[in-house]
């Protein structure tokens, strides 16, 4: 898998230059699909560290059809970045950018777990990874940031998230009463259909099953790496 050379060579180790290319990159977003979506495979996203500044990250690629995995790859690396609110896509980008480096195939979607447009800046991780590799990405969040209403309690209900008055995500109930994921776009998607892709990767569960396989994934490097 390709990935843009020069946004990875720009990525600072300074928090104040950081949240500076988050404040410039977020122009650049594309906050509508590519072309007409056509998802055949959907790659989930996720990292992991620990208290010894251990990061492992994985990228697993499903087919959209039957939710089956395809395609793998991991990184293990340190946790060089400080722990900043904002600014945690830093944390998680070099072996998230080293994990998809060794993916076999192209994903059509990428689904990170965090934040997009739902971002103080408007740039989180989805953003970022989006214009890294230039492929339609979102982001699955647990959490909100942001402002919003509780959906209604039903399966596929949703209700708008807003910052400063702007809809930067949407909170999305996958399973009848049980508590909301909160979608927001990364780039060159929209966000209707970052939704409805939600929902179809949550046949059974809150979470993504991308999500979810990556998420088992990270836990078993981050368990190994502690242990040996």
């Amino acid at each position: 898998m390709i990935l843009d050379p020069a946004r990875i060579a720009e990525l600072p180790t300074d928090p104040e230059a950081a949240a500076a290319l988050q404040e410039r990159l977020r122009a650049l977003v594309e906050p509508v699909n590519a072309a007409v979506p056509q998802f055949r495979t959907v790659a989930g996203l996720d990292s992991a560290y620990d208290d010894s500044g251990n990061v492992v990250a994985a990228v697993v690629v499903l087919d959209a059809a039957t939710l089956t995995p395809v395609d793998t790859a991991t990184a293990r690396g340190t946790a060089d970045f400080p722990y900043i609110p904002g600014l945690l896509a830093f944390r998680e980008l070099p072996t998230t950018i080293a994990a998809l480096e060794k993916l076999t195939t192209t994903p059509d979607l990428l689904v990170c777990d965090g934040q997009g447009l739902a971002h103080p800046r408007r740039f989180g991780l989805a953003c970022h990874v989006g214009l890294l590799t230039g492929i339609p990405t979102m982001g699955v969040a647990k959490n909100a940031w942001g402002e919003y209403a509780q959906p209604g309690l039903e399966r596929g209900a949703t209700s708008d998230i807003h910052i400063d008055g702007d809809t930067v995500g949407r909170a999305v109930r996958t399973q009848t009463g049980v508590k909301p994921v909160f979608i927001s776009i990364g780039h060159r998607i929209d966000l209707d259909t970052a939704c409805a892709q939600a929902l179809a990767l949550t046949p059974r569960y809150r979470q993504p099953e991308t999500t979810r396989h990556a998420d088992h994934l990270c836990r078993t490097l981050l368990r190994d790496a502690t242990t040996s």
